[in-house]
């Protein structure tokens, strides 16, 4: 592994958090000034396909990058703020359910976070109308637009 590689394992490894590709770069960018942003996006990728750190793919928002350690994910539905949680391991039953055995899982389970309960939003479960996260529209308004459009060219 390139010296990079291991420093930008290393600050995955430490965050607290779930930080993007450029926020990788700003962490490493402070002890190796010389760094450029190409030479992170090369070495996460190195790094994901060896296995060392997962990549955290969530529409609408940029890319994330976690440990490899077994846990699960809770993201917002409203502002998509991403947090660990570690809920009982699935895999027996998954594999019970498949007949078969399975290499891993990455469950990610939307809710709405305190933060945005409590600034009045209100849940959708249930409801036909999803609320979107950042960046993405409702199932409901794309349905809606596409409509439209449909009716225009009609």
């Amino acid at each position: 592994m390139s010296k990079y590689g291991e420093q930008i394992f290393k600050l995955v490894q430490e965050s607290s958090g779930h930080m993007t590709a450029e926020q990788l770069f700003l962490e490493l960018k402070k002890i190796e000034p010389k760094v450029v942003q190409a030479t992170v996006y090369n070495n996460l990728n190195v790094l994901c396909q060896k296995g060392l750190i997962r990549k955290m793919s969530i529409e609408g928002s940029p890319d994330r990058y976690d440990k490899i350690q077994k846990h699960d994910h809770l993201v917002c539905q409203n502002c998509g703020a991403l947090s660990d949680i570690n809920f009982e391991d699935l895999t027996r039953n998954l594999e019970d359910q498949l007949g078969e055995g399975i290499l891993f899982y990455d469950l990610k389970v939307f809710y709405l976070c305190q933060k945005c309960r409590q600034s009045g939003i209100k849940s959708s479960a249930g409801d036909s109308e999803q609320m979107p996260l950042p960046g993405r529209q409702s199932i409901n308004s794309q349905n809606q637009t596409q409509r439209n459009s449909e009716s225009t060219y009609n």
